[in-house]
């Protein structure tokens, strides 16, 4: 994560504001102007931070060489079992939302209505399924980049190429494309209900 700022005098400017170098006092102006901040050692600044989600900011250093200073938080990795604790509570809501947007079927039966479709019962049982695997994968888990490569797997989407009309109705689809995707695979399932099938949608292989 890159945050564009300004480096002067061992100080960051994090905002542009009226400047006294010299005895000369600059209007916070001059940080439109490229030139004349480079004639005053005003250099821009960024800051590099390590992804929040498995580090906390550790030891900062600044490089002052370049035309550019550049500030960088080494990253002190965060604990593993927080993080699997998190990434299970993870896995289980987005297990439990998808069943619940299915009970109904089973309340309707146990009132005496409809019989829950087998197509739906084989859904369930599959959620069931997958979200066992999914635990079972992230108790296995015994480090950092075990825990990053799980939540950020890289997989190759295949999709039907739409077309459309002047008016942007759907015409065809007419062969296919492919999209890279990093799938966080705690809430991932590859099983879903009949009738929320994507019809553009022919395959997603992890690469």
């Amino acid at each position: 994560e890159t945050n564009i700022m300004w480096y002067y005098n061992s100080q960051i400017i994090k905002t542009p504001k009226a400047l006294v170098i010299s005895d000369v006092t600059y209007p916070r102006g001059i940080f439109r102007d490229a030139a004349t901040l480079s004639s005053l050692g005003i250099k821009p600044y960024s800051e590099v931070t390590p992804d929040n989600r498995y580090y906390w900011n550790g030891a900062y250093t600044v490089d002052t060489s370049g035309a550019e200073v550049v500030g960088t938080y080494a990253g002190t990795a965060r604990d593993v079992a927080t993080l699997k604790t998190a990434m299970l509570d993870k896995a289980n809501s987005a297990a439990a939302s998808r069943h619940a947007a299915i009970d109904w079927y089973w309340s309707r039966a146990d009132k005496g209505g409809t019989a829950v479709p087998g197509t739906i019962a084989t859904y369930a049982t599959a959620l069931y399924s997958e979200h066992e695997t999914i635990k079972t994968a992230i108790a296995a888990l015994t480090d950092l980049a075990g825990i990053m490569a799980y939540e950020n797997k890289p997989h190759t989407e295949t999709r039907k190429t739409e077309t459309y009309d002047a008016d942007g109705n759907f015409e065809a689809y007419v062969g296919t494309h492919t999209n890279a995707r990093h799938i966080d695979m705690c809430t991932h399932f590859s099983v879903n209900p009949v009738d929320e099938v994507d019809p553009a949608f022919v395959s997603l292989v992890a690469d």
